[in-house]
């Protein structure tokens, strides 16, 4: 800094000479520009090395994608004015990227594939350069498949320049304490994902959320499970994922000995999770909130806050005392488990633990909630503009008696908790009052049924491209339509959220929308290129839940040469099948399924093979496409062949040979699968000889936490009933009775 003093000394003296000696006063200027132009951007280099690596959490090996070495990656800290120059070497066998989160830079500096720039290619190097145009705590992620999921996360730090009018004492000075919360899963990405949209409990039953039919009766609700069942809806739940552990900088229990008595440190916080929203709490008292994504806002003190998937907060702490060590814990939202850091050295004193959630009452609200067609109802009250706070509407628990696990229990009445109307920018945030406005609306859709997300029911894959004008104002209202709150991203902008806080409307680029809520965003275009706007839960992203907004006549992106190539590659995330399979091997037989689905389609076989001749087999094969607001409905075409050693047994024409009967047929056939009340399926079919069958069933009856109950009959005068106990992911066991081939017992694998 003190050169950069005497060279602006230096270069003014020389441009005060310029009065004075006119001649040479050409040369004088250049070089007066080009010396200032290297002054002034600092060059700030990282290399980034991208490898696999095998890590172990929780006592098994199991892959990831480390940088450098290391999970989470480095931190990147640079100062207001620099230029930052990135060089990102893959070395994976994998394409991959790196996104700057809430970054003010040129849009193919972004690092989105297929929008911002093609993919790294594996063994390659590619280059990030750009100016530090803002400050404040961000973090940057892969934007590449799931590999954010499995290591692929950093704190990116960008600090005021000394000398800014900016600047506050007291605050920006603070020693510093950079934060990124994670959470971690032994299980493959994918398989992750999979298992999202095959509508697996086996999440539930490992955080014992499982809300079956018995657990309903222990807890004096069978009512309420039943009106939940009633209106089509699985049991309540508030993270998609469990996770094994929760990191806090990839680990949990770190210490900073060297805070001391008096001290306030500020805490600069990232929430790197893919899906897990955090609850903060300190224990050595409140907590002041004074910059939220990077910008700073009026300091304002809270007991806990909740950190929504790939937000950042700044968080000022004091340390009470000396010879103790203050808790800051970070729980996840479903209270499942935790992560913290120690401030301060001597006798640890924990925070206040969060008690676990009652899913029963949860599931009351959602049934509340609920139309039968799948619509919320309001109750005549949209939650608009932040003004009420729906983390107590959601949590009622979070203000009153609290289980405190160093002190026994405490009743505390008067909990602050944060919401975003508490939020308020330390300068005016107003847009041009000249520029053109241009709206737009977007209902936040989806089911948990089968993991599809959505906007106004469309995934990202089903629409064009949002077009927006340079310079004009964008204004954005958004309503939660759907029973999950979702984290939405708006890449290489920061908005407006207004909160009732008029010209000094906090300035963000991630708003945490609650189920039942309307938001209402705007920003100025004013930065060119083709920008990502999308649900920041990962699995919720990767389903289809984003749009790109792009401006009109801006010029070709170099980086992206074929742009129906990306444009094939970038749909390809949410069109994407996934498998599931299971076979039940029993003493009297063999049946079981296989399904191929996305967004949208359905490929599914099943079948059941006996062991003797009067068994034979048979096989049923639908090609679908679900349809309506909820997927309710899915009309297909199929084909059914079966044979079966007869009796004396008569029919007429023949097909492949065969006559057509119950027991000897080849039929093609069209027909629908519709959801009943109690999640019961109706199915309607008629084959190309005009008989036809109609059949209900469910499979997956919740009876206790791992047993489940399936039943069906149709008009063929065949039924069958089941009771499965599962013993893990992939394995369970199972007893049926099936009209045609009797009592079995056996083992069931599933993927």
């Amino acid at each position: 800094m003190n050169t950069f003093r005497k060279l602006r000394s230096l270069l003014i003296k020389i441009v005060k000479a310029i009065f004075i000696h006119k001649k040479s006063c050409c040369k004088i200027v250049v070089l007066f520009l080009l010396t200032h132009n290297a002054v002034a951007q600092k060059i700030v280099h990282y290399d980034l090395y991208v490898k696999d690596t095998i890590v172990n959490f929780t006592g098994k090996e199991k892959h990831a994608i480390a940088v450098n070495g290391q999970i989470p990656m480095p931190t990147l800290t640079f100062t207001e004015g620099d230029t930052a120059e990135i060089v990102v070497r893959n070395e994976l066998k994998e394409t991959t990227s790196l996104h700057w989160h809430g970054l003010f830079l040129p849009n193919k500096e972004d690092g989105v594939p297929y929008v911002t720039q093609m993919p790294i290619k594996p063994h390659t190097t590619y280059t990030y350069r750009f100016p530090i145009l803002q400050h404040g705590t961000h973090w940057y992620h892969s934007h590449s498949g799931l590999q954010e999921q499995i290591g692929m996360y950093g704190l990116f730090i960008m600090n005021k320049k000394v000398e800014d009018k900016s600047c506050r004492k007291g605050i920006d000075d603070l020693q510093t304490i950079p934060i990124i919360l994670s959470e971690w899963t032994d299980m493959k990405p994918d398989n992750v994902h999979r298992l999202l949209h095959n509508a697996t409990d086996w999440f539930a039953i490992k955080k014992g959320t499982t809300q079956s039919y018995s657990e309903a009766i222990k807890a004096g609700e069978l009512k309420t499970k039943i009106k939940n069942e009633w209106k089509r809806m699985l049991a309540m739940d508030v993270s998609d994922v469990y996770y094994n552990k929760f990191l806090l900088n990839g680990s949990s229990g770190q210490q900073f000995s060297q805070c001391k008595a008096g001290d306030k440190v500020r805490l600069r916080i990232a929430n790197g999770g893919t899906s897990t929203y955090f609850w903060l709490n300190y224990a050595g008292g409140k907590m002041t909130i004074v910059a939220n994504d990077g910008n700073d806002v009026e300091p304002v003190e809270v007991d806990r806050l909740l950190v929504a998937v790939s937000e950042t907060y700044d968080v000022v702490v004091t340390i009470p005392r000396d010879s103790i060590a203050y808790e800051f814990l970070a729980t996840s939202e479903d209270r499942a488990n935790s992560t913290s850091i120690y401030l301060g050295q001597g006798i640890k004193k924990l925070a206040t633990h969060l008690s676990k959630l009652k899913y029963f009452e949860g599931m009351k609200m959602m049934n509340d909630m609920m139309k039968m067609n799948g619509s919320l109802d309001d109750m005549g009250m949209h939650m608009s503009l932040n003004q009420m706070d729906m983390n107590v509407v959601m949590y009622p628990e979070i203000t009153g008696e609290i289980r405190q696990s160093n002190v026994g229990s405490d009743s505390l009445p008067d909990i602050t908790t944060l919401n975003y109307s508490m939020l308020k920018s330390t300068t005016k945030t107003t847009l041009p009052q000249e520029a053109q406005v241009r709206e737009f609306h977007f209902e936040l859709t989806g089911n948990m049924n089968r993991y599809v997300w959505s906007l106004n029911n469309k995934v990202l894959s089903e629409t064009d491209k949002i077009r927006i004008h340079q310079g004009e104002n964008v204004r954005i209202t958004i309503y939660n339509g759907s029973m999950m709150r979702h984290p939405m991203h708006l890449h290489g902008h920061d908005f407006r959220l207004l909160n009732g806080q008029g010209d000094f409307a906090p300035l963000k680029n991630i708003v945490d929308i609650m189920p039942m809520e309307t938001d209402t965003l705007e920003f100025n275009a004013n930065a060119q290129g083709d920008w990502f706007f999308h649900c920041h839960i990962l699995y919720h992203m990767m389903s289809g839940m984003g749009r790109v907004f792009t401006y009109q006549n801006q010029a070709p992106n170099p980086e992206i040469p074929d742009p129906k190539l990306a444009k094939r590659k970038l749909f390809a995330d949410d069109r994407r099948f996934h498998i599931m399979f299971d076979n039940d091997i029993a003493n009297n037989g063999n049946d079981g399924m296989a399904m191929l689905q996305n967004t949208r389609w359905s490929i599914g076989t099943e079948w059941r093979l006996g062991y003797h001749a009067k068994h034979g087999y048979e096989t049923e094969t639908h090609v679908g496409r679900y349809i309506g607001k909820m997927q309710w409905l899915m009309p297909f075409v199929g084909f059914d062949g079966r044979y079966r050693k007869m009796g004396i047994d008569e029919q007429d024409k023949t097909i492949f040979g065969f006559s057509n009967t119950k027991d000897i047929r080849m039929l093609f056939s069209i027909g629908v699968d519709y959801t009943l009340p109690l999640l019961f399926i109706i199915q309607g079919e008629v084959y190309h000889n005009g008989s036809f069958r109609i059949q209900l069933m469910r499979d997956d009856i919740p009876v206790s936490k791992r047993i489940r109950m399936g039943v069906m009959i149709n008009t063929d005068k065949e039924y069958m009933a089941e009771l499965r106990y599962i013993l893990g992911k992939n394995v369970g066991v199972r007893m049926h009775y099936d009209s045609d081939m009797g009592l079995g017992f056996g083992v069931r694998i599933n993927y």
